[in-house]
Order: structure tokens, then C-alpha cells, then sequence
């Protein structure tokens, strides 16, 4: 709405100046994609594909999907337009609306608003560090310090399937128990087991193995070095072994920003590695990185701390023609407009007391009326709104008017 717009601006213009000084450049990605985007890239055993999904047939019966995250539209475009020959590390962000079926409730919606960066073309645990420095900083800015940093490795395909099996085995007895799409996940991917969502589920997965215990000695150093490198930018990290995420395609690092605040959102960012994405969906060998965060949610977080950083849309000035002179406001308006001044006028044949009352709702800063003796005269009082006792005569002249509203 017209009141909360400003809100998304200024949240809007903190992330473009911040992406900037990382070197991130925006990309734009469509709306819909082929289902076999997501079900590829996202993967056939997360919600997100199972149950979340608005999928349809377009005209001509191929599968569409509205996309229910940005990291595969993103790495899609990536490799069709042959980026992988641009300078590497491509950095990208972007604002995109995300679409999934699910039951609408606080911090969930079922179209909501997506603020994301991928790094295309990197393996290194510094740029895992980067990508979470950069939403930190982003998030600061904001307003909301006070985050937990909770990380946490998934390891690579063959420490994983160690892992997979560890937790086949640790659930086994416990299967009756499960709900019925963990049922189905406990052989396609066991991971997921220790993100259901039902209440009844939750319980079952605690005494787990972790897979920190599984991981390779690869998966390891990297995993320390990354450690190291938020050790160095100053960041404070809590290590947390059942952080799998939601998305099949993530490998190595993963992470949430949780608020410390009491009762706040569960997770306001999260992401990862996803270094074999490319690779299944047809691309190179291209490691990659991400993180997307639900500007709605970061919005419920500012309102529940009371913090807008927002700077509304007001005019600086309302022209407030008499009887006989409503050309010379419109003319004086449009060229204040000319030089930078924002600035009303009348269009709707109102007298000048109602002017004045709606003047005061916009909260336009000053108002000068005209009537034929200003006209004559060549000058005009200009009131200030917010102290009426502030008065200044000018001459009916833009950049005379411009240069003492600021």
C-alpha cells in the first residue's frame, strides 16, 4: 500500500547500495520457468516440489511453474547466456516474487518477496565467508544486529551417502513412527527427515547422528576454513549439525541468521553451497553459493522492533490557487517540479480552506496561496507547515521558492 511502499524502497535502495560494495550486479530472471527446472534443480523429495508448487500446462501442454525460489532461474540464465566465460567470480543479486502453495501464516505467504545473491565460478571457503559477511551487512543495516549466525556443513555427495546411511539406520526402528512423506524420504533422502516440519516428527530426530562425524577430509578443511575466515571478518558463529536446509541441491556450507529477539522469526536468511547445481542442469563444473532472504519477513522483524528507516514520500511544496488563478499554480508547480522541488497544486476545484486541510494531510512542508494581488505584486508568503509561525516572502519564482525549501 501507498504508506508501506516507501518501507520496501528504503530496504530496496540499502541492499543496492550494499551489493554494490561487494561487487554484485542485479539480474532479473522471469517469473515462470519449465517445471523440470525445479524438480532437477530444487529436487523431487523437498516440499517445496512435492506440495508446493503452482504448477500448470501452458497452450501448448508443456509444464510451467511459477518459481517457488530464485537460486535455479538464476542458474539457469547463468548457463544459457554462457556466463561461465565472463570474468569469475560472477556475483549476482536480485528481488523477485516466490510463489508456493502452502497454508498462509505468520511469516508465510503464499506469494512472497525474495531478496537474493548467487556467486557463480568460486570454491574457495573465503567466498563462503563473503556471502555471509554480505548479508550481516545488509541485515545491520537495516536496523536488526542482534543475530545468531548458525552454520553448519552438509558435506559432498560421497560423504553424504555415509551420512545417508547412518541415518537410515538410526531411524529404522522408529519408521512406523514417521509420517507418511517422511516415510517416502527415508529411502530417497533421509536428510529431510531432520527438517519435517510435523509436530509428531520432530521428536523422533533428536539423538541423531550429525554429519560434521561423516565428513571427508576435504569437506572438513573446507569447512574449517570457512570457520577461520568469519573468525577473521569478526563474525560470531554457532555450529549447528541438523541445519540441512530445504533444498536438495545444497553441498558443503550451509547457514540461517536466526533474530535473538524473543518471538522472532524462526530463520530471516538463510543459504549455502550448491556446487553440483550447474553440473545437473547441464552446465560446467561450476561451483557455486547463495543465500535468499524474505523481505516480508525482514519487514515483520523491523515492525515488531518498531524500527522504520524509511523517509516518506512527502512534498515540499503546495502551490494553493484562488478563484480565477489556477493556471499561474499550475504553471508554478510544473516548474518547480523542473528544478527539482516535489510539488502539488490543486485538480479538484476545491476552496482554499480545503486546500489548506488537505495540504496538511499530505505533509507537504510549505504552502504558498496565490490570489490576483500575488499575481500583481509578483510575490507570495510562504508558510511553513510545521511551524505556522514561520513565514517568508518570496517572489513567485521556482528557483527562488527552491532555494529556500532546500
Amino acid at each position: 500500500l501507498p504508506n508501506e511502499t516507501p518501507l520496501w524502497r528504503c530496504l530496496e535502495t540499502i541492499i543496492r547500495d550494499t551489493t554494490a560494495l561487494y561487487g554484485t550486479e542485479e539480474i532479473r530472471t522471469p517469473v515462470f520457468e519449465h517445471t523440470q527446472l525445479f524438480e532437477r534443480g530444487v529436487g523431487g523429495t523437498t516440499d517445496v516440489v512435492q506440495k508446493e508448487m503452482y504448477t500448470f500446462e501452458d497452450k501448448k501442454g508443456r509444464s510451467i511453474t511459477l518459481k517457488p525460489e530464485g537460486t535455479a532461474g538464476a542458474a539457469r540464465a547463468f548457463i544459457e547466456h554462457g556466463l561461465s566465460n565472463t570474468a569469475l567470480p560472477l556475483k549476482v543479486y536480485y528481488f523477485t516474487p516466490c510463489f508456493r502453495y502452502e497454508t498462509p501464516q505468520s511469516g508465510r505467504l503464499r506469494e512472497h518477496h525474495q531478496f537474493g545473491v548467487e556467486y557463480f565460478g568460486t570454491a574457495a571457503p573465503s567466498a563462503d565467508a563473503e556471502v555471509i559477511a554480505l548479508a550481516k551487512d545488509v541485515l545491520n543495516k537495516f536496523g536488526i544486529a542482534d543475530l545468531t549466525l548458525k552454520i553448519n556443513s552438509v558435506g559432498c555427495p560421497d560423504c553424504r551417502e555415509k551420512y545417508k546411511t547412518a541415518l537410515r539406520e538410526f531411524f529404522k526402528p522408529k519408521f512406523d513412527e514417521l509420517c507418511g512423506l517422511c516415510k517416502d524420504r527415508f529411502e530417497r533422502n533421509p536428510l529431510r527427515l531432520l527438517d519435517c516440519k510435523i509436530p509428531s516428527c520432530k521428536p523422533l530426530s533428536e539423538g541423531a547422528p550429525i554429519i560434521t562425524d561423516y565428513l571427508c577430509d576435504d569437506c572438513k578443511t573446507h569447512f574449517d576454513g570457512v570457520k577461520n575466515y568469519l573468525t577473521v571478518l569478526g563474525i560470531p558463529y554457532t555450529p549447528d549439525p541438523y541445519i540441512v536446509r530445504g533444498l536438495d541441491y545444497y553441498t558443503g556450507t550451509v547457514f540461517e541468521f536466526v533474530p535473538q529477539r524473543e518471538g522472532g522469526q524462526t530463520t530471516i536468511c538463510g543459504g549455502g553451497r550448491y556446487n553440483g547445481l550447474i553440473t545437473e542442469l547441464g552446465g560446467g563444473d561450476v561451483p557455486a553459493l547463495g543465500f535468499g532472504m524474505g523481505l516480508e519477513r525482514v519487514i515483520m522483524e523491523l515492525t515488531a522492533r518498531g524500527i522504520n528507516p524509511a523517509v516518506p514520500n512527502k512534498p515540499k511544496v503546495y502551490i494553493a490557487p484562488l478563484t480565477g488563478q489556477e493556471n499561474a499554480a499550475v504553471k508554478l508547480t510544473a516548474e518547480l517540479r523542473a528544478v527539482g522541488v516535489s510539488a502539488l497544486t490543486d485538480i479538484t476545484g476545491r476552496g482554499l480552506k480545503a486546500q489548506m486541510k488537505y495540504a496538511d494531510k499530505t505533509g507537504a512542508e510549505w504552502v504558498v496561496a496565490i490570489g490576483d494581488r500575488e499575481i500583481t505584486e509578483n510575490a507570495a508568503e510562504l508558510k511553513n507547515m510545521r511551524d505556522k509561525e514561520q513565514t517568508r516572502t518570496v517572489a513567485l519564482d521556482a528557483r527562488t521558492i527552491a532555494d529556500v525549501v532546500g
